[in-house]
């Protein structure tokens, strides 16, 4: 262990025999203040005095990134050696939660190696735009996909007594003035796309921190926003642990302590400690605020502290075994006619692309992982080829992505002289990085120019990308045969590579975001980034595929979509409900002649729905490994909170009754089966007033009743309201309190006021 979690093992053992609020109430203001900042860039402040160690955070999320000593404050590019597992871009295609939750041990194994207490991720939100710069970081555009396998690495990494701290909360959706952009979001979609794979998270897993995002949300700093940081976080959620700023996210720091704000990263040299202290004194903070951060910092040291292993220490061959397998399991093969892959093991083969030799693993910025070692494509598909089989290579374009005619020539020639061609194509660091977004999904024009002149040489050419974000496809897909989306795959991806062009890995993975046929296409175009300091969420639901299926828009490869070497049917679809939700069961028999992964998909839809809604929406997943011609039931369990809506009349969640669509698929457009399923709905009746129209109180269970029937006991005018559609419809939406004061109204102004009252106080409560 390092020296950070063992400064004095008396004083750690002081620290734990005490409760953070016995250790609270002996602190001074000023060793209060200082527990709610950072001794420097990664670690807190101790106290001595009561026997506090300090513990260090350090970033991940997909490996353990420790600054070496005596680095630069950031570090990047000069850190521990860990192992670099695939960023969550590969991550969130693998839609497998078991195997999430065996990267989060592993991860936990190796920071009790290198006295990590937390590791900061996962990073949860939700892929909005094409152009994030950071989507590598983020696992889905859906968020059911996110809260499922954001909780899997949670669960993973806290069994190892390391803490995890999930982020960015929230609506940290682009780069583009990342530090002050207000993301204005109306409330349904902040609720239902944004939050509500961080609800799952808190409220299954009990994250040890969680971590502020730099952004405004609806023109407040997320860093001091009450609302987010204390009502919904921890009064709605139950959150129990500490609030962590991103590194340098705090505006006020006065203003996020009161918050809920209760640790600022890195240090300020004691300059926002003393703004604390002066705050206390003149009455502007109150104390016990102050005091209920400090007691919050001190249960994290003491989780951290309680959960070391001495002498910890990882098994570097079997993480970068591990490695490996999540990478096979993260490839998605987008196309594959003809059956062109599994290659033969005697395959003549014509490698392509510097990407092949000098793999883009990771994406740039502060998740930037040392791997303990390096697989490339080239030397493990020539290790997996037969020993009498050519493997030719050709860089194509050189390691700054230009290309030249000698290159291009030299590609041709191998491609003209193989049987088949792997053409390694993908997008450079430099145009994908945390701090700015893309400009485009295009592929770099040297490289579309040189898939141009190997396509004509050969048509046979297996396209095999690596990219941190979706790229465009429409003017490459129809013109080979096979695609793989290799994603960035990690320190083992190489080998995943060549694991799953030669069968050795049947691929598995499917879309966790909509690859679209263009960037116009997407549903934040004409609000991404925005200006002036605010970006308008203008699609509001209407995120990823819920955006191109509503629209009926053509796609290149729909969310959810992945081929695998063998097939699957889907027989015997039936659902069950009950209070906890619904249990979703179908048969999946596995058709072909290799054992393989399937990855079933539960999609609702509502017809008639009183509230706009996508005409899917994810809401469950299970992946099954079936041998060939293997049959099993697999049950799906959704969520009944997972069918609710967010109700703005009433603020809160509400489940709709209905009668349901549950869709069972491959996809989110390629649905076999669908079963009608009846749900009971939530009591939902918004309060009714004065400004309530015809139409709403008509339908209110209390109220209704006593309208229509004065409606009919009127005169000949009043009736016909009710008898004649048009005129009811013009006439429903007309406040009441207007109509009461109409000459010869059936209900007079007192009498509403009473009708209003007595259904408010009735027996259908919100």
């Amino acid at each position: 262990m390092t020296e950070t979690l063992n400064q004095s093992t008396d004083a750690a053992a002081s620290a734990l025999d005490r409760t953070a609020g016995e250790i609270v109430a002996d602190l001074t203001l000023e060793e209060k203040a200082s527990l709610t900042s950072g001794a420097d860039f990664w670690t807190t402040k101790p106290i001595d005095r009561v026997g506090l160690p300090s513990i260090l955070l350090t970033d991940g999320p997909h490996g353990v990134r420790k600054q070496r000593a005596g680095a630069d404050h950031l570090g990047i590019g000069d850190s521990v050696p860990a192992t670099c597992f695939p960023p969550a871009v590969a991550l969130g295609s693998s839609f497998d939660p078991a195997l999430l939750e065996r990267v989060g041990v592993a991860l936990g194994e190796e920071s009790q190696a290198e006295g990590v207490g937390v590791l900061l991720g996962p990073g949860i939100n939700i892929k909005r735009s094409p152009l994030c710069g950071r989507n590598f970081e983020y696992l889905s555009e859906d968020p059911i996909v996110s809260g499922v396998l954001g909780s899997a690495l949670v669960r993973g990494l806290q069994s190892q007594g390391v803490g995890a701290s999930l982020k960015h909360f929230a609506a940290n959706n682009q780069e583009a003035d990342r530090m002050r952009v207000s993301a204005d979001i109306d409330a349904r979609p902040l609720r239902e796309i944004y939050l509500r794979g961080f609800q799952r998270v808190v409220e299954d897993e009990q994250p040890w921190t969680v971590m502020c995002s730099y952004n405004r949300l609806n023109g407040v700093y997320t860093s001091e926003d009450p609302w987010l940081l204390s009502r919904v976080l921890r009064d709605e959620w139950g959150f129990e642990g500490l609030v962590v700023s991103d590194w340098g996210a705090v505006n006020e720091r006065v203003t996020g302590v009161a918050a809920g704000l209760d640790l600022e990263m890195p240090a300020s040299g004691g300059r926002t400690d003393a703004e604390l202290v002066a705050a206390v004194r003149s009455g502007v903070l109150d104390e016990r605020t102050l005091d209920t951060a400090a007691r919050r910092a001190i249960e994290l040291v003491q989780k951290a502290v309680g959960g070391v292993q001495a002498d910890a220490s990882y098994d570097v061959d079997a993480h970068h075994a591990l490695a490996r397998e999540v990478a096979g399991a993260s490839i998605v093969l987008l196309k594959n006619e003809g059956a062109v892959l599994p290659l033969a093991a005697e395959a003549s083969v014509a490698v392509i692309g510097e990407l092949a030799r000098t793999p883009r693993y990771q994406g740039a910025g502060s998740s930037l992982i040392n791997p303990t070692r390096l697989d490339n494509a080239l030397d493990e598909i020539r290790a997996l080829a037969g020993p009498a089989a050519e493997v030719a290579f050709a860089a194509g374009y050189g390691d700054d992505g230009a290309a030249s005619d000698e290159l291009t020539a030299e590609a041709v020639a191998a491609a003209s002289a193989a049987e088949t061609v792997l053409l390694f194509l993908g997008v450079p660091a430099a145009l994908e990085s945390e701090g700015f977004d893309r400009d485009d999904i295009e592929l770099p024009a040297a490289q579309l120019a040189l898939a141009d002149a190997v396509i004509a040489a050969n048509p046979r050419t297996v396209v095999v990308l690596s990219n941190g974000g979706v790229v465009r496809l429409s003017g490459l897909a129809d013109r080979v045969p096979a695609i793989v989306e290799g994603w960035l795959l990690g320190q083992a991806g190489g080998g995943a590579i060549a694991d799953v062009l030669y069968g050795v890995v049947n691929p598995s993975g499917r879309l966790a975001e909509t690859i679209p046929l263009r960037l116009a296409d997407s549903p934040a175009y004409l609000d991404f980034p925005g200006e002036h300091g605010h970006v308008r969420y203008g699609e509001g639901l209407f995120v990823g595929y819920r955006w191109y299926d509503a629209r009926e828009l053509e796609v290149s490869f729909p969310f959810g979509h992945g081929l695998s070497y063998t097939s699957f049917e889907y027989s015997d679809a039936s659902v069950t409900t009950d209070a906890s939700g619904l249990a979703v069961r179908v048969t999946v028999t596995n058709t072909g002649d290799r054992a393989g992964a399937e990855v079933v998909q539960v999609y609702t839809s509502l017809q008639g729905s009183a509230v706009v809604r996508a005409p899917r929406e994810l809401k469950g997943f299970a992946k099954v490994t079936l041998a060939a011609g293997e049959s099993r039931e697999v049950v799906v369990h959704v969520r009944r909170e997972d069918l609710a809506y967010w109700d703005i009349r009433v603020d809160r969640w509400v489940v709709e009754g209905g009668d349901y669509t549950v869709a069972v698929g491959a996809s989110s457009r390629d649905i076999r089966s669908s079963v009608t399923v009846a749900v009971e709905g939530d009591s939902s009746a918004a309060p009714l007033t004065m400004n309530s129209t015809i139409g709403e109180v008509i339908e209110h269970p209390i109220a209704g009743e006593f309208v229509r029937q004065a409606l009919a006991a009127g005169d000949s005018a009043e009736s016909a309201l009710l008898a004649d559609p048009s005129m009811f419809k013009m006439m429903a939406s007309f406040p009441i309190g207007r109509v009461a004061s109409f000459p010869g109204s059936p209900f007079g102004r007192d009498q509403v006021e009473q009708l209003l009252a007595a259904a408010n106080a009735g027996p259908v409560t919100p």
